[in-house]
């Protein structure tokens, strides 16, 4: 009878493969969490060795931090094309974010990153004055001063910029200076660049552009639609993009 109700009471250690289940899993959602562009590599370093330290380092497998034959090939963490992609993203985004976080809650300054790079939307309204390339500086000489102060900073050395110039959908007055929309947006790169320059970024490091009204962000059939298309890009471009 004992031995009946011994082998009826089954393994006790049964549920310690459901809980190393739930503990992998719980690991493989805070791995797909992370973000690899934010870490820094000496704090990674840190981690590995306490890893180490705690045992977890002295296995034959892939968790040791002895080189293995992949260096050769320089497929190293921190040394990935992606990771410094994401490290340069990182780093000029939180930068930008900080210096116009007023003009962004004002939406004079909108801050984006895609395919290009870092993109700076700076508003056309709050720039330009309607069908004008000339830049209201009287509101917005601040906002510049502080864009020139990031374009020389240490997060984007060695980056090239480009400007380009959007218009909304509405013919330019025929009677206006502009034969059409795209020398009007042409001229309005134009004279952000000339203003950057004058504050001390280097003219080589730019390039400029025109679309006109080709490269709609918003519908040209509201005026709030139309305002958010009339916009200067500022694009600190990714080593893909040069």
């Amino acid at each position: 009878m004992a031995r009946k109700k011994k082998e009826a009471e089954g393994p006790k250690g049964d549920w310690i493969v459901t809980y190393s289940d739930m503990v992998t899993l719980l690991l493989c959602f805070f791995v797909a969490l992370f973000d690899a562009s934010e870490a820094d590599p000496g704090q990674m370093s840190a981690l590995l060795s306490a890893l180490s330290n705690m045992g977890m380092g002295s296995s034959t497998g892939g968790e040791t931090l002895s080189a293995g034959k992949s260096v050769e090939l320089g497929n190293t963490i921190n040394s990935l094309p992606s990771m410094d992609r994401g490290r340069f993203l990182g780093q000029a985004l939180r930068r930008a974010m900080s210096l116009f976080n007023p003009e962004v809650k004002s939406n004079k300054i909108r801050i984006t990153h895609d395919e290009r790079g870092l993109v700076i939307n700076l508003a056309s309204d709050a720039f330009f004055a309607p069908a004008s390339a000339r830049i209201n500086i009287e509101e917005t000489r601040d906002i510049l001063v502080r864009l020139a102060g990031l374009l020389n900073s240490e997060e984007v050395q060695g980056r090239k910029f480009r400007i380009e110039g959007h218009t909304d959908a509405v013919p330019v007055d025929p009677d206006g200076p502009w034969e059409s929309n795209w020398e009007l947006s042409t001229a309005r790169s134009i004279a952000v660049l000339h203003y950057l320059t004058d504050l001390g970024v280097e003219e080589k490091r730019f390039q400029v552009a025109g679309f006109a009204d080709t490269m709609p962000i918003s519908k040209n059939d509201t005026p709030e639609g139309r305002a958010y298309n009339r916009r200067v890009d500022i694009i600190i471009l990714d080593d893909g993009h040069l």
